[in-house]
């Protein structure tokens, strides 16, 4: 994710942590600051932020290490202002691996709010339920009751919460994986509405969670119905076969001549019948102002590159493309290139795909 700094790697998981997450300490110091005027408070405030945001992390651990038993690995983990975000490489197929996977994160929570609760007790440090909340009460107090909170939020039956995998899962045990999904997605579009029509009345922070669930919900539908229109479809039958290459050799200018000429954006590098990199348009760009048009594509090609075969699925390819953070992936057959894959083509052939399949549909009811 733009923006982030990495903290470090847990279980072979990198740990980032986004920029505006330095705004919400700042805030939260200010806060205490013109409160109390005392950096004691300061601290103790900023120091429960960085607890609460610990557990957040434990939670997402809990869905990386699950996902994990079952050979899903996790490419990072995000800290933000609003939580924290596990990328898998994928959801699992089966809907009992996902039901376990989703509720894995609020299952860390409970263990923490009973592992505080214990403490409490034994440390004679409890008190009272009417006398704890986020922010009244002990630290270990208010942090139990944040916990119970999390989890509690996160088994909303809405994406992008866990809820809402989780009753997608249960669905999909006995219906269609794309009309669970449906299903569940509506439900949590239900809700956002409901948040943002009682957030219009009384809380206003409300209205921000009916969004983040409004379009969480939304693409997770999306998302799984374009997994169900690219499954089975060979990459030969999407791939682009009307593109340009370039020459290790060539000078910059080359590329600029075929960008201006086109609507190629990325460039493989071809030698000898082969890719031997790939030239995107933000490289590009980059060292037309360091190195000037003549330095040679060598020097600025992507060397470490994904590359497709013609006989693979859509489906898993897609992902890929997703998951590299890369427009276009070359795609060869034996060795030789054959074509590119992008993220606009294959929109496209969706798009197509489903203009005909609307088309046999009413030639049907005709």
């Amino acid at each position: 994710m733009k923006w982030s700094w990495k903290l470090g790697e847990l279980a072979g998981i990198g740990i980032y942590m986004h920029a505006t997450f330095v705004v919400l300490i700042g805030w939260v110091a200010a806060s205490h600051w013109l409160e109390a005027r005392s950096a004691t408070v300061v601290v103790k405030g900023v120091g429960f932020i960085l607890a609460l945001f610990g557990c957040v992390l434990l939670h997402e651990l809990g869905h990386a290490l699950t996902a994990k038993r079952y050979g899903i690995k996790t490419r990072d983990i995000t800290l933000l202002p609003i939580g924290g975000v596990a990328r898998l490489e994928r959801m699992p197929d089966d809907p009992r691996q996902e039901l376990w996977v989703a509720l894995a994160g609020p299952a860390v929570n409970v263990v923490i709010a009973l592992a505080l609760y214990v403490w409490l007790q034994v440390t004679g440090s409890w008190a009272p339920l009417a006398e704890l909340g986020v922010t009244k009460g002990s630290f270990g107090g208010r942090l139990m009751v944040v916990n119970v909170f999390l989890a509690g939020f996160n088994m909303l039956p809405a994406f992008p919460m866990d809820g809402g995998r989780v009753l997608r899962a249960l669905l999909a045990t006995r219906m269609d994986y794309v009309r669970a999904t449906q299903i569940a997605g509506s439900l949590g579009q239900g809700m956002a509405f409901l948040f943002g029509f009682i957030g219009l009345f009384s809380n206003p922070f409300l209205l921000f969670i009916a969004l983040f669930v409004w379009i969480g919900a939304a693409q997770e539908t999306s998302m799984v119905q374009m997994k169900s229109a690219l499954g089975g479809i060979p990459v030969r039958r999407a791939m682009l076969t009307d593109f340009r290459t370039l020459s290790p050799g060539d000078p910059l200018v080359r590329a600029v001549e075929l960008i201006l000429a086109g609507s190629q954006h990325d460039f493989p590098v071809v030698e000898n019948g082969r890719v031997v990199g790939v030239l995107t348009r933000d490289d590009l760009v980059v060292a037309l102002a360091q190195q000037g048009q003549e330095s040679p594509v060598s020097g600025v090609m992507r060397r470490e590159f994904e590359v497709a075969d013609s006989a693979e699925m859509l489906e898993p390819v897609f992902l890929r493309l997703q998951a590299c953070e890369c427009r276009t992936l070359p795609v060869t057959s034996h060795g030789q290139l054959v074509g590119l894959v992008t993220m606009d083509n294959v929109g496209e052939f969706l798009m197509i795909q489903a203009a005909l399949v609307g088309a046999k549909g009413r030639a049907w009811a005709a």
